[in-house]
């Protein structure tokens, strides 16, 4: 039987990097997307050093075209993705009477549009086998928006809007939406808020059984 396909979009050494180990552990597969091929290929090097089975594809979450192209590679070359982290974020450091329509539509289009597409191009597997998990990362910024980084606060809350009203039309479908809101800086050291300690949140989510569905975490 094939391994279980892990998708992230957004790959990177923080978080995601977490994420992908912990998936990985339990005999998933991880397909890495993100736009930098040199960070692609440093966590793949990462992970097959562990002895687990990773592929990376090269993807910008702030073009539809890109995302949707990545999203059929991976169907193509791996299979289906049964879980899914969107993991990309963007924002610009500015106050809100600072930030240029266009900055204020792009980093959007990282942070909440990019999460839609790829959401979007697994849920046809996902609803014929009536299973699969979808997560977001948000944040402390969601809840707590702070003037300095006000367009990134904007894509933080759209997205774990996005979590709840996915969450809300899929549950009866069995696939489980779910956010994990991360309320501090995530910091290698910290003993709380590292990388590590974050994934086992998804981890945890994702074992949910159906009925027992938690739309989100705030860690």
């Amino acid at each position: 039987m094939a391994n279980e396909i892990l998708t992230i979009i957004g790959m990177g050494q923080g978080i995601s990097l977490a994420v992908a180990k912990r998936f990985a552990k339990e005999g998933f597969t991880v397909a890495m997307v993100s736009r930098t091929e040199e960070k692609l290929e440093y966590n793949q090097t990462e992970l097959k050093k562990l002895g687990y089975d990773a592929h990376y594809f090269v993807a910008d979450a702030c073009s539809e075209e890109s995302l949707k192209s990545a999203m059929s590679e991976i169907k193509s070359n791996l299979g289906d993705t049964n879980v899914l982290l969107y993991n990309a974020a963007n924002g610009v450091a500015a106050f809100p009477s600072q930030i240029s329509f266009d900055d204020l539509v792009n980093d959007f289009k990282v942070n909440v549009a990019g999460a839609l597409i790829a959401t979007q191009q697994v849920l046809p597997a996902m609803d014929a086998e009536k299973k699969g998990t979808i997560l977001y990362t948000s944040g402390g910024l969601s809840i707590r928006p702070y003037k300095d980084y006000a367009s990134l606060a904007i894509g933080k809350a759209g997205i774990r809007s996005l979590a709840h009203t996915f969450a809300q039309e899929l549950k009866s479908e069995g696939i489980h939406v779910a956010t994990v809101t991360v309320r501090e800086f995530v910091r290698s050291y910290h003993e709380k808020y590292n990388p590590t300690s974050i994934a086992e949140e998804f981890w945890k989510l994702h074992i949910q059984p159906k009925g027992k569905f938690k739309t989100e975490v705030i860690y």
